[in-house]
């Protein structure tokens, strides 16, 4: 049980750190692989001599692993502030090697990836590394590379690979759940000397009013819209080109509003809904989500995946009518206070966000979909608006922008119960249990994969990495 926790643990912290500079391949050591494959069969003194003489720590089906890249992983994880102190060579190479096993198998599977996706995730990466670095020279300067088109060359490959082996990873566990039982058994197993310890705990309402543009200018963007459907369809005119001209999406600009939408994509539901509605090729009529209007029109659907690209508009707000926002909130935090409301019956009745209004505004974890965020994990945006906030106090009115360029909101806060750090309760903390139980079978379910994998595909360890005690059995001893 222990064992998988920590596998489990590294996993995370290994999956979730950005390693841009991670899979810069040896293209001569790539060819000597391919030219001499069956010297690697035959000779393996002398081939495990070249290798390192080239500094190749592995190959996996058609992937090849530097030991650079091992250095680079190494790097990355700590400048994304990452606690490297635990993490040793072989465990970042082990990871390495189960990457490029999924992408490998992915490709035999025949789970494919576009381009278009592939070139929209690292136009998004990019656009991030620019906004918190400053410049886009700042950032090549930083990955030492000597231009734009070399760095987005990188990040391709990276991407691809990244993307191809979540995908073979999403597919290995897509039909994984647990029962109620599961996890009580989960649960009871742990002695409980061993039981998590869950950090401090905030539950946290909100009550939001969204300032609302005129008719006249939400019919504006709508005629827009309605044009540039027009012209595509009936003038052959490009979407993805009019979507890099006039879309307020900025993530999807510079890829013409192209993204890759599953069911458990974390867009809002009006989007995903129209998206899924479409045949291939067809363009939806102007629609409203709280980001602005839109219309989608659909490239290719692949089984439960939908290429797409999307124009969003978004209709001027007035001054006048983000004041009438806040003053509006104003009131109704008096209102509070006096006492005429409780803050669940206020939010079901003056709120905008329905997301929210109906559960008396209370917010939704998006890890758990619980109504507990945990201090330390919480998000900072989140936490900066709540940090000073007494129990029960109501913030006044907070303004808070759209990282998309959309129409800011206005809200009001209260922290409505506080839970302190506390060794794991069945009851109390069932969906974070939940969760860990689920973890731990999908786990085991790709462990089972790997095995199983591991036999059927060409793989040859570098002598010096043999000695390693990896998770899985690469030397096929």
């Amino acid at each position: 049980m222990e064992k998988i926790r920590k596998n489990i643990g590294l996993l995370l912290l290994l999956t979730f750190a950005v390693t841009f500079a991670q899979e810069e391949q040896n293209v001569d050591a790539e060819e000597m692989i391919d030219n001499d494959v069956s010297e690697v069969k035959k000779d393996t003194t002398t081939v495990t001599k070249r290798m390192k003489l080239d500094g190749i720590a592995a190959v996996i089906g058609d992937y090849v692993i530097l030991d650079s890249d091992i250095e680079k992983t190494l790097v990355d994880l700590r400048n994304q502030g990452a606690s490297t102190e635990d993490v040793t060579h072989c465990q970042l190479l082990g990871k390495l090697m189960e990457d490029r096993l999924y992408a490998h198998q992915a490709v035999q599977d025949s789970l494919l990836v576009s381009d278009d996706q592939v070139n929209a995730t690292s136009d998004r990466q990019i656009q991030q590394l620019v906004q918190q670095v400053g410049s886009m020279e700042k950032v090549l300067k930083f990955y030492k590379k000597p231009d734009i088109e070399s760095f987005r060359a990188e990040l391709f490959e990276i991407n691809k690979l990244r993307i191809l082996s979540e995908k073979m990873q999403t597919e290995i566990t897509k039909e994984i759940e647990v029962t109620p039982e599961e996890v009580r058994q989960f649960f009871y197993k742990i002695p409980e000397e061993e039981r998590p310890i869950f950090g401090a705990e905030l539950e946290i309402a909100q009550i939001v009013k969204q300032p609302k543009a005129p008719e006249e200018e939400v019919q504006k963007i709508i005629d827009r819209l309605e044009r540039i459907k027009q012209d595509v369809e009936e003038n052959g005119s490009s979407f993805r080109i009019k979507a890099v001209l006039n879309t307020r999406d900025e993530p999807s600009r510079a890829n013409g509003g192209f993204y890759t939408v599953t069911r458990s994509t974390p867009f809002v539901k009006e989007f995903k809904d129209v998206a899924f509605s479409l045949r291939e090729g067809e363009i939806s009529d102007p629609f409203e989500t709280q980001y602005g209007y839109h219309i989608i029109l659909v490239e290719k659907i692949r089984g439960r995946e939908v290429d797409l690209r999307h124009i969003l508009m978004i209709p001027e707000i007035p001054d006048s009518a983000m004041k009438e926002a806040a003053k509006e909130l104003d009131e109704i935090r008096d209102q509070l206070l006096e006492g005429k409301y409780t803050f669940a019956e206020a939010a079901q009745n003056f709120s905008d966000e329905k997301e929210t209004r109906n559960d008396g505004g209370v917010l939704r974890n998006p890890i758990d979909f619980g109504s507990r965020f945990e201090l330390t994990k919480m998000d900072p945006a989140l936490y900066n608006q709540i940090r000073d906030l007494k129990d029960n106090e109501i913030s006044k009115p907070l303004r808070e922008d759209d990282p998309r360029g959309g129409a800011p909101k206005f809200k009001i806060m209260k922290i409505t119960n506080r839970y302190d750090e506390h060794k794991a309760d069945f009851a109390k903390d069932y969906l974070k249990i939940q969760e860990l139980a689920l973890r731990e079978k999908q786990y085991k379910a790709i462990k089972e994969w790997m095995d199983e994998h591991i036999e059927d595909t060409y793989i040859h360890v570098d002598v010096d990495n043999r000695g390693c005690d990896f998770t899985n059995n690469w030397v096929k001893q």
